[in-house]
């Protein structure tokens, strides 16, 4: 990836440094097919952001997302248990102005 794609003040990045309430609710709305405010911060189905910057929601994250959702446990021991787990982070590109930042394309 071109370092670049950081000074570029056309590119809409959304960052999440480490689980956090915000950054659950973010893949929670993004994966979540009947999602009824597409438009919002918390959402990138319309592709707001370029590039969104954050810990990876693997399998093993995602049973304790459905936990969370089927409410049985609340935002705060999700994001508990989520400080336990050892992320690693991903870029994830969502437009064609972003994606022209990857070498090799």
């Amino acid at each position: 990836m071109d370092e670049k794609i950081f000074e570029d003040k056309k590119i809409n990045i959304k960052k999440f440094d480490k689980p956090s309430e915000d950054w659950a609710k973010f893949i929670l709305n993004n994966r979540n097919r009947f999602y009824k405010f597409p438009n919002s911060r918390e959402c990138n189905i319309d592709n707001k952001y370029d590039l969104v910057i954050g810990p990876v929601a693997d399998d093993d994250i995602i049973v304790l997302f459905r936990t969370f959702a089927n409410g049985l446990i609340d935002i705060n021991t999700l994001i508990k248990e989520l400080t336990y787990k050892e992320l690693t982070d991903q870029f994830s590109f969502h437009t064609e102005r972003a994606i022209k930042y990857l070498k090799g394309v």
